[in-house]
């Protein structure tokens, strides 16, 4: 009966009422006033696949206003007011102000209100402590980076120059490509490309950002270039907006820049308005398909903010959202969630392809047109497909310089950069004269010696000032004989930090870098080393060798030990200061026995008086008494005669007796011992392989050869009693065991 009284009031409720769907308010800013028709068609398209009996979909639009604050008021009053569940937010197109959607974005950020961006590309909004609501139907123009990452790869070109404004879009850029460029050279690391040629090489490893050169308003864009031109590589990747790109490509033009040899990679913004009437010839540039079609992303933003809705009504219970800024500071509790189920959405089906976001709210998977700039028009060559380049073979790419042939990238400069390090004999480091120049000196065949100017850290100064110093040697000799056969001149300077080069940790962080001479050339700072630098597989992975001019093992390098003399061994039984104590006491027993014999009056006493008196020791006899005792050789004569003196001499020659009998048990002891220490007989040897406290040996720190012991299971014990006695280099370390 209860159960029947409830159903009557349940439908008697649903009479009155008429079960109407709950009411979700859709918010949209757009761009000009035909857009609000558009948007309230794509609503009730919605409405007809999504809701079903649960919700209605209502449009709510308003325009854009000429100024910030008019615009986040209009947003409260017109929007927030109406407890809007989300709103979508356009970029005029022909406004120059980039940051136009922000008032939208802070308003409803505030309250956590999702907001869909439709044609904002600016990467200021990718940043979530900025803008915490905000998610797009585009991608940023720092996406732009991935298409010119795959197209760098697809032409083979592996030197780049990238040129960017100093402002927030362009170190985006400059962040996005370089992530991309340091993820393949990690995943490159593994790989073995040993016995490949420098062009497979470098094919294998993948591009590389010759340098990163950042320009503001301030800066002279003719020297900047400059700087680019004097580089090896020739292409060149612009991010900068219209005005900065058209002063970029008038400087370039000037400098001869974008002729035969060059290619120039640019984004949308790079090649539209004022930059394409500065453009060259040859340009290669992105466009993103539908990028401006506000009409088709309306749609897709109305269709995705549908399907979250109704997701979020199938599975979680909906708090209102705020009506009104007035007085009101309470966030939209639902609104967190609701922007969670927007960004995790999918809707393969827009207009304007496949919808989806990543983790900062972007539109991933976009498509670009990719147009070549021939005779003042934009011809499409190609296309990016949201995950690889195609390009279309039909139509051919015109170079700069109007080539048809695709550049190499890169031109080999006649003038080389040499780093090299101070290694004798390979490589001597003495001052130059006071005028700058280099002493000429000869060797003892009457060859004259060769030399060279080099510029590095001058070690007997303090500080280690760089100044020009004269290097020679075996390398210097090399690098001569190469300028002469290979037709090229050069530069020579010695590397700043005294190292051959091995990878460390930055900052403690997993990140490895080279340093040493390692670094330089990787970082593009040398073109080529000459140097002994030994070969190992670390090494080989990053650069190229040439046929070592030297093959050696590991050599261990011990102190000679010098022969002793057969007298000196003779006296090593004592010490010094014991056999100067044995001497002065030999003499001082002497005198005393002198004096006692002398002046005793109890040696006078005769028990018969007729015989003859004994003469007193005389000083000579009584040293000659003292070492005849000391040395065993027998007393015949000239013995003490007072009783005292006899005691004395009784005393002295027990004494003596000690001496000589731990003299010579320590005499044979010394010479059955007395044999050379064994030598080294190899890395194997067990003092090595188990060393003690007291038995040193160390190398080079981050040579090869401490390389080698680190990089080995089997030498680790080794490697950790070693590592704490490593020197710095290699005069250090000869030095030090010479000292021992």
């Amino acid at each position: 009966m209860r159960l029947f009284l409830f159903a009557v009031l349940f439908l008697c409720s649903c009479a009155r009422a008429g079960c109407e769907p709950k009411i979700v308010n859709i918010g949209a800013v757009l761009s000009q006033k035909r857009y609000e028709q558009v948007f309230k068609d794509a609503v009730t398209q919605a409405n007809q696949v999504y809701g079903r009996d649960k919700f209605k979909l209502t449009a709510i639009s308003v325009t854009h206003k000429p100024n910030a604050i008019q615009m986040a008021l209009s947003v409260c009053e017109d929007l927030i007011s109406s407890q809007v569940y989300a709103i979508l937010v356009s970029h005029p197109p022909q406004s120059n102000d980039h940051l136009t959607p922000t008032p939208v974005s802070y308003t409803a950020g505030f309250y956590r209100i999702p907001v869909v961006g439709l044609t904002t590309r600016m990467s200021i909004y990718s940043d979530k402590s900025i803008h915490l609501s905000f998610l797009r139907t585009v991608p940023p123009y720092s996406h732009q980076a991935h298409v010119w990452f795959d197209l760098m790869r697809e032409f083979n070109w592996n030197h780049i120059i990238l040129i960017v404004s100093d402002d927030h879009e362009g170190r985006a850029a400059q962040k996005r490509l370089e992530t991309l460029l340091e993820e393949r050279e990690t995943k490159n690391k593994k790989r073995n490309y040993e016995n490949l040629d420098q062009l497979s090489y470098d094919n294998k490893r993948g591009p590389k950002a010759e340098k990163v050169l950042q320009f503001s308003q301030e800066t002279n864009l003719t020297a900047l270039l400059l700087e680019a031109k004097e580089l090896e590589a020739r292409v060149i990747i612009l991010s900068a907006s219209e005005e900065d790109a058209a002063a970029v490509y008038k400087a370039a033009r000037f400098l001869n820049m974008t002729g035969s040899g060059y290619v120039w990679l640019v984004g949308e913004r790079e090649m539209s308005g004022k930059a394409l009437s500065e453009a060259p010839d040859g340009l290669i540039g992105l466009q993103l398909i539908n990028g401006k079609n506000e009409s088709a992303h309306i749609n897709d933003a109305v269709a995705v903010v549908a399907q979250s809705i109704q997701e979020l009504f199938e599975k979680e219970n909906i708090t209102e959202p705020p009506r009104g800024c007035v007085g009101n500071t309470n966030i939209w509790k639902t609104g967190p969630l609701f922007k969670r189920v927007l960004m995790s959405s999918k809707y393969p089906e827009g207009l304007t392809g496949r919808v989806e976001f990543n983790d900062d709210g972007d539109r991933k998977y976009a498509h670009y047109s990719i147009l070549n700039y021939q005779k003042s028009r934009l011809i499409q060559v190609g296309i990016y497909n949201g995950t690889q380049v195609v390009m279309n073979n039909q139509r051919k790419i015109i170079w700069p310089g109007g080539e048809t042939e695709k550049p190499q990238g890169f031109q080999m400069s006649t003038r080389l950069k040499i780093v090299t390090i101070h290694q004798e004999p390979f490589v001597y480091v003495k001052p130059t004269m006071p005028d700058g120049t280099c002493k000429e000196e000869m060797t003892l065949n009457g060859v004259l010696i060769k030399k060279v100017i080099c510029t590095g850290p001058n070690e007997t100064i303090p500080g280690r000032p760089i100044v020009p110093q004269c290097c020679y040697g075996f390398c210097i000799d090399l690098l001569i004989k190469l300028a002469m056969t290979m037709n090229f001149t050069y530069e020579v300077h010695l590397v700043a930090d005294g190292k051959f080069g091995t990878q460390e940790r930055v900052n403690n962080s997993n990140k490895k870098e080279w340093n040493g001479m390692m670094g330089e050339l990787l970082g593009g700072l040398a073109d080529m080393i000459v140097a002994p630098l030994t070969i190992n597989n670390e090494r080989a992975q990053y650069i190229e060798f040439s046929k070592p001019f030297k093959y050696q093992g590991l050599t261990i390098l011990v102190k000679k030990e010098i022969p002793r003399s057969t007298l000196d061994s003779f006296m090593q039984p004592f010490q010094s200061t014991l056999w100067l104590l044995v001497g002065l006491s030999v003499h001082v027993v002497a005198v005393m026995l002198y004096l006692l014999d002398r002046f005793s009056p109890f040696g006078r006493f005769k028990v018969n008086s007729e015989e003859e008196e004994e003469d007193a020791l005389t000083l000579s006899s009584a040293m000659w008494f003292s070492w005849g005792v000391l040395l065993n050789s027998g007393i015949g004569e000239g013995a003490p005669r007072s009783f005292s003196a006899r005691i004395l001499g009784m005393v002295w020659a027990g004494f003596a007796m000690i001496i000589v009998a731990s003299y010579t048990a320590n005499l044979a002891a010394f010479l059955v011992l007395d044999r050379p220490e064994e030598r080294i007989t190899g890395i194997n040897d067990p003092r090595l392989r188990n060393p003690s406290d007291k038995f040193i040996y160390a190398t080079v720190k981050q040579s090869s050869v401490d390389i080698y012991f680190r990089r080995q299971v089997e030498l680790s014990t080794m490697y950790r009693h070693m590592e704490k006695h490593n020197y710095e280099s290699a005069a250090e370390a000869i030095q030090a065991v010479r000292d021992k």
